[in-house]
């Protein structure tokens, strides 16, 4: 029950949390979250579907950082998600 409401963080850099929620679903994505900004990932290929409160700058710096975590955040993934 209190699996459920852990959002496993992967990653903290430059005031970013990388996370994924605990129900989550493929295809493999991150989230990430500052301050009231948030947007949302895929992995393969790595790709912005969505964003919320996030500057052009801020995206293309977060887009830098899945790029250069892209394998970090995989393996995490598949080792939270047994797949």
């Amino acid at each position: 029950m209190y699996k459920m409401l852990l959002m496993p963080t992967v990653l903290l850099i430059n005031g970013y949390r990388f996370f994924f929620y605990v129900n989550d679903h493929s295809p493999v994505h991150i989230h990430v979250e500052k301050g009231d900004g948030t947007a949302k990932f895929n992995l393969d290929p790595v790709e912005l579907i969505k964003s919320r409160r996030f500057k052009a700058n801020e995206i293309a710096e977060i887009r830098k950082l899945v790029i250069g975590n892209v394998e970090l955040f995989k393996d995490r993934w598949d080792e939270y998600f047994n797949y």
